[in-house]
């Protein structure tokens, strides 16, 4: 005989479990918060795990597994049972339903759909109450449609009537495969991911790229070495930094005027130029 799946021993279980009265309850709160009994935890633990079935029946209609709501919702009352302070004149029930329906909530966003949404507290208001309050919109005396929905789902839970649009389409539509057929049936073994044009370099285009940099590395290097000092350190400074210097900060560290400089450079980048055509006389024939 096959063994019984977690999810339904747990709720077998818990149909089984005795209610406790308030008295009842706050002892084996008591219990657990200071002496870590185990006993206390798991009978507090069973005796609302009728109220984390109900919860999640609430959820149903996002289509994941009951069996798995009834586990997040018990990780949600055992977090409740560990914060929970007995002397607060408030029953276990009532504390406890915030975090099991939270627990569950988290679940359903991180598994709904493979696209992450309802990171905010409007947008996750928008994601478990569009589907209730569209329906109570359509079922009034005056139902609403289109655009009048969006604007009065907006008003009440406070986002704009694009976002409400735009939960409303993640809603109706299932997550979509890259890699599924573009077309149901016939011979085309195309898929979605062949049709999406990406901007970025082919990878041939990158290599060739990386060797082009390498080799005019190389030759600027080789180039430099017809400078003289000074030369060199005004190349250096206004041509080879992210940030040149100016003519003028360069002329007061070397000590002489601006135009001093501008002449240096301009003699420095002469004698490079040449001696680059003179190892690749092919750069002379490249375009500008």
């Amino acid at each position: 005989m096959n063994a019984e799946p977690a999810g339904s021993s747990m709720i077998s279980a818990a149909r089984k479990a005795p209610y406790l009265d308030r008295v009842e309850e706050h002892d084996l709160a008591v219990r657990w918060r200071d002496d870590r009994d185990q006993e206390a935890l798991h009978r507090i633990t069973m005796a609302h795990m009728r109220l984390v079935i109900s919860m999640a029946g609430k959820f149903r209609y996002f289509g994941l597994p009951m069996s798995d709501l009834v586990q997040e919702g018990h990780v949600g009352l055992l977090e409740a049972a560990a914060r929970f302070e007995p002397e607060r004149d408030v029953r276990f029930s009532t504390y406890a339903t915030w975090w099991i329906r939270a627990s569950m909530q988290d679940h359903i966003l991180r598994n709904w759909s493979i696209v992450r949404g309802g990171t905010s507290s409007a947008q996750k208001a928008l994601f478990f109450n569009l589907r209730r309050l569209r329906a109570r919109l359509a079922q009034g005396s005056e139902p609403l449609k289109g655009a009048a929905v969006y604007q009065e789902i907006a008003d009440a839970i406070g986002v704009s009537v694009a976002d409400v649009a735009l939960m409303d389409s993640r809603l109706s539509a299932p997550d979509s495969s890259l890699n599924a057929p573009v077309a149901d049936g016939g011979e085309s073994t195309s898929e979605r991911m062949d049709f999406l044009v990406s901007e970025d370099p082919t990878p041939d285009e990158v290599v060739s790229a990386s060797i082009d940099d390498e080799r005019r590395t190389m030759w600027l290097n080789r180039a430099l070495g017809v400078l003289n000092d000074r030369e060199l350190r005004i190349i250096r400074e206004r041509r080879l930094r992210d940030e040149g210097a100016t003519l003028e900060s360069l002329g007061t560290k070397l000590g002489i005027s601006k135009e001093r400089v501008r002449q240096i450079e301009n003699r420095a980048l002469a004698k490079l130029r040449s001696a680059l055509l003179k190892s690749n006389p092919e750069l002379g024939s490249s375009p500008a």
